[in-house]
Order: structure tokens, then C-alpha cells, then sequence
């Protein structure tokens, strides 16, 4: 048997995995036009035809809602401020208990606290890694007034069951689509599944900016309130006849014009860069499906995965490795693999001490009494037992990757639990 990089073999492969590159000719040309307007912004935080902003933003945003089909498409510098802003613009206020995921990036959560909100952790779907309709109902009080859907990883929520559930209960719902654009759920774009959906246009994204964020939704009240949020609504309120004014203390939330010269290129390349992503994770699917201890992604009825991450669960007693020890020989070999996402955001400080604004302790003090929302360890069991246990996963599914890069990766897993299975049985374990 091949002896393992790990213990002092040859590795799988030397050469570094390809770098996702998106960019080209096409967002040179676009950039050069945009310096040679002159017009690097042309955001004004007053009620005037330059509130909504420039040319290429404007553009950006009808394009985006074209592409989309959705009614109408705010632009942000970022899925961060995207999230807050959708948050501000379903009316949170101070103690509101906002329903959130555990297992994604942290802005998903802290959302809710910008604006004095409480967020509430469900656990995720084991298959999925989303998080869990039937643990949200179980998270469901009084004081619930909005659910925050994470499509994680590329692959959609169950927001079907989600909109049904918050339509009996009067919540809002806002899908965080940052890691899904280009994926679908029964034909319809991940994004455009909740009152309200959020993109990403980072620079590690499917298609991107550098930085950046799209905030879509068919409710033209709450597409008012987002373009409020973004800029400086507190000033614009009484001009503009908003009599609505509750979260319209706005921020500088504001795009500029050569990032919406470059997402308007990036988004004409995003079917084709998709696309790419789903058929090099079939082909890695194909391939690993049958390896022991390892489970490819999950890929639910009538979904059309994003694949941002190539994510699996891994079984350490059928594969006769420790995770971490597997991973470690994986990395060995010459494959970019990783263990656990994000730590579960409920064990970050944050919450565990209950310390956001101020050293009393603000929001957590609108809660009626401290126990009225857990933060415990043991919280949501299926996240933890993913993050702490089963999950790995891996960048490598993305245009700039080859077949033979990928035929690497099948080589050197099945090289790694090959060893694997050999030393179970040199142990004795059946």
C-alpha cells in the first residue's frame, strides 16, 4: 500500500489547488469607463435624484432584477449591511425575538442585535446543514417577529415550509443568500424565496466585487425602507412624505460606482460560473459516494445546489480514522480540506457573557428574565455534532478547477481511508 504524506510518504500532488479567479477583460473595460466619467459615487444623503445613487449603480440594480425576476434590487456595500438593513426595514425593535441559525457566519445573527433584537438559535438540518423548520417551531414564542434563513453552503433553505410557518405566525423572513447565487428551489432563484433576500459580493463569493451586497424583495414598502436605510433615512423621512419612520435612522450603506460597473460584468458570467461549480461537484459526487465513512452533499427535491463549499459528513467509526487525524492526512496530500465550519455562533463571548452595547448588557436586558433565551452548550445538538464531529468539507469546486485536479482529490481520499481501513483491520476492529 501507498505509504501516506502523513507518516513520510509522497504526497497526491505538490502544485497548489488553482485560485477562483472571476474577473477579466470585461471588468477592466468597465472600471476605465467608470474613471473616465469621473463619477466614483454619486450617492447624496438628501431627498434629490441622486438619493438612489449613480449610472452603474442604478444599472446594476435593474439588471439585478431582471436577472432575478424580483420586483426590486437595493444595492449595498456589503451582505453585512444587507442584513441589517433588512432587519431595520421588518421593523425590529428592542427585545423582539429574532429566529436564527447557529452554524453560519456571524453577521447572520448580529443582525438582529443592531437594532435591539434578541437572536434565538435553531439548530440545523443534519442533511443540509440549513437551518431546521421543525426547530424553529419549537423556538416559536410571543415575542417572535422575524426568522433569518441561511441557505448555507450553497443549498436552499426549506423555505417553503418556512414562509408557511411564518405566514400562520406573522413573521418576516429574510434568506440569507450570500454563498447561494445561481442556485434554485423548484425552478425559483435562491434569494427571492423570502419578503426579502440577501446577496453577497465578497471577493471569495460565486460571483463578486471585491466587496458588495444586493438586497432583493417584491414589497415596494420594503424596498423604501431598505433605500432609507442605506442612506441616511433620518434626514430624508420628512422630505420624501415617509410617515412610517420607526428603524429609519439610517447609515452610509452606500455602493460605489466601480463595484456596480464590476458586478454588472460578474453577473452576466454567473450562470456559466455556477454551472461550473455544480458539474465539478457531480463529478466529485460520483466519485466519493461509495468511499466508507464519507457522505457527498446533500442535494434535496427539486434544489439545484450552489456549492459555495464542497461540504460532507464523515463517519470516523465506519471510516476507522479521527476526523481530525483524516483531515489532517487529506491536507498532507495536497488537498485544501477542512474540519468543522464555524464554531456555533451562540458559544462565541457575545453570548455567552450576554455583553453587546454598554456593560449592562443591552439587548439581552429587554429579556423579561435571563433564562428567557439559551445560549447554553447543547443548545442546538445537530449543529454541534456536525462542527465538533462529522463535517468537512473543501474549496475545490469552481470554474478555475480541473478534472485532473479533481481526480487528485478522489486519489488522495481514497488513498488516505484506504490506510484507514487497513489499520482497522490491523486492530482487530471488524
Amino acid at each position: 500500500m501507498e505509504q501516506l504524506a502523513w507518516l513520510g510518504g509522497e504526497p497526491t500532488r505538490r502544485q497548489p489547488f488553482p485560485v477562483y479567479t472571476t474577473l477579466g477583460d470585461e471588468e477592466k473595460k468597465a472600471v476605465i469607463e467608470v474613471l473616465d466619467s469621473g463619477e466614483l459615487s454619486r450617492f447624496l444623503g438628501t431627498w434629490s435624484p441622486d438619493f438612489y445613487g449613480g449610472t452603474r449603480v442604478q444599472a446594476l440594480e435593474r439588471d439585478w432584477e431582471a436577472y432575478f425576476g424580483i420586483r426590486h434590487a437595493v444595492s449595498m456595500n456589503s451582505a453585512t449591511s444587507g442584513l441589517y438593513a433588512a432587519v431595520g426595514a421588518a421593523g425590529i425593535s428592542p427585545g423582539d425575538e429574532v429566529i436564527v441559525s447557529p452554524y453560519t457566519m456571524t453577521a447572520s445573527a448580529t443582525a438582529a442585535l443592531i437594532y435591539g433584537g434578541i437572536p434565538v438559535f435553531a439548530d440545523i438540518d443534519p442533511q443540509n446543514f440549513c437551518i431546521s423548520p421543525d426547530s424553529i417551531r419549537q423556538r416559536l414564542s410571543e415575542r417572535t417577529r422575524a426568522i433569518i434563513a441561511v441557505d448555507l453552503f450553497g443549498h436552499p433553505a426549506a423555505m417553503a415550509e418556512i414562509m408557511a410557518m411564518a405566514e400562520e405566525h406573522n413573521l418576516v423572513v429574510i434568506e440569507d443568500a450570500a454563498q447561494a447565487p445561481g442556485a434554485s428551489l423548484h425552478g425559483r432563484p435562491a434569494g427571492t424565496l423570502a419578503h426579502m433576500g440577501v446577496y453577497s459580493l465578497n471577493y471569495h463569493k460565486t460571483i463578486q466585487c471585491g466587496e458588495g451586497g444586493v438586497v432583493v424583495t417584491n414589497d415596494s414598502a420594503l424596498a423604501e425602507r431598505l433605500q432609507l436605510i442605506r442612506n441616511h433615512g433620518e434626514v430624508v423621512v420628512k422630505a420624501k412624505g415617509t410617515e412610517d419612520i420607526v428603524n429609519m435612522v439610517g447609515f452610509n450603506y452606500r455602493m460605489t460606482e466601480i463595484e456596480a460597473a464590476i458586478a454588472r460584468e460578474q453577473l452576466k458570467k454567473l450562470e456559466r460560473l455556477a454551472k461550473a461549480r455544480r458539474d465539478a461537484a457531480d463529478y466529485l459526487t460520483e466519485r466519493l459516494m461509495n468511499m466508507p465513512g464519507l457522505t457527498p452533499p446533500y442535494v434535496g427535491p427539486g434544489v439545484q445546489h450552489g456549492y459555495y463549499l464542497y461540504a460532507m459528513r464523515y463517519d470516523e467509526m465506519e471510516a476507522g480514522m479521527p476526523r481530525a487525524d483524516f483531515v489532517e492526512a487529506v491536507r498532507a496530500e495536497g488537498i485544501p480540506m477542512s474540519a468543522g465550519y464555524v464554531e456555533p455562533i451562540y458559544l462565541q463571548p457575545l453570548y455567552q457573557q450576554r455583553i453587546a452595547f454598554g456593560a449592562a448588557g443591552y439587548p439581552f436586558t429587554m429579556l423579561p428574565f435571563p433564562e428567557a433565551v439559551s445560549y447554553a452548550r447543547g443548545l442546538c445538538p445537530v449543529t454541534e455534532r456536525m462542527h465538533f464531529k462529522e463535517l468537512v468539507y473543501a474549496s475545490v469546486c469552481h470554474a478555475n478547477v480541473t478534472r485532473a485536479d479533481l481526480d487528485d482529490v478522489v486519489k488522495a481520499i481514497g488513498k488516505v481511508l484506504g490506510y484507514a481501513k487497513v489499520a482497522k483491520r490491523g486492530n482487530g476492529v471488524a
